[in-house]
C-alpha cells in the first residue's frame, strides 16, 4: 500500500480503536483475555515526515468478562489504578518500513514505570478520512512492577494487540 500521510495533527478515534491483552495463567493451561474500553490518543506528522504522539489507556477500563478478576487486576497487586490510572505509549518516532510495516519507537509506562518499547505495526487501511494501524507485541509484566504471582500460576509475557484508527485534524 503506497500512502502519503498528511502533515499535521492526527486524533485517535476511540470508537474505531481497540487495545486488548492476553496472558497465560494456571500454569499455562488457561489464557485470560481482556479489552480496555478507554483508549485515547493523538499524534503529529511534521513536514519532514517525522511522527510522534501518545496513546493513553484508562487502566481501570480493562474488562476480562469476570468482575471479581477485573477488580483484582485494578488493585495494587496488578495495575494499581488508584495510584496509576493510565497506561501510556509515548511515541518518539515512527517510520515506514518495507511494504505496510511501520516501525514505532516509544516509551511504555505502566504503574509509573517507563521502559523503551519498539513495535512493528502494520498499516491496514488508509483513505481520505484517516489511517488504521494494527500491532501485536509482548510485555514482561515484572519489568513494570507487576510481580503478583500466587502459587507461580502466571508465567511468561503478556501479549498486547491494538487496532488504532487515526483521523486527520484539519489545520
Amino acid at each position: 500500500m503506497t500512502v502519503t500521510v498528511e502533515t499535521g495533527l492526527w486524533q485517535l478515534d476511540p470508537t474505531a480503536s481497540t487495545v486488548a491483552v492476553r496472558h497465560k495463567t494456571l500454569w499455562g493451561l488457561v489464557t485470560v483475555k481482556g479489552t480496555f474500553a478507554g483508549v485515547t490518543g493523538r499524534g503529529e506528522v511534521t513536514a519532514d515526515g517525522a511522527a510522534a504522539g501518545t496513546v493513553t489507556i484508562d487502566a481501570a477500563s480493562l474488562d476480562t468478562g469476570n468482575r471479581k478478576r477485573d477488580e483484582h487486576l485494578r488493585s495494587a497487586d496488578f495495575f494499581d489504578v488508584a495510584n496509576h490510572p493510565e497506561i501510556t505509549l509515548a511515541v518518539r518516532g515512527a517510520e515506514r518500513g518495507a511494504g505496510d510495516a511501520v516501525r514505532v519507537d516509544g516509551q511504555l509506562t505502566v504503574r509509573g514505570i517507563s521502559r523503551p518499547q519498539q513495535v512493528t505495526a502494520k498499516l491496514v487501511a488508509a483513505d481520505a478520512d484517516g489511517l488504521t494501524l494494527e500491532a501485536e507485541f509482548t510485555v514482561v509484566r515484572e519489568e513494570f512492577g507487576i510481580t503478583f504471582n500466587q502459587m507461580r500460576m502466571m508465567g511468561g509475557p503478556t501479549t498486547v494487540t491494538a487496532t488504532l484508527r487515526f483521523t486527520h485534524t484539519p489545520a
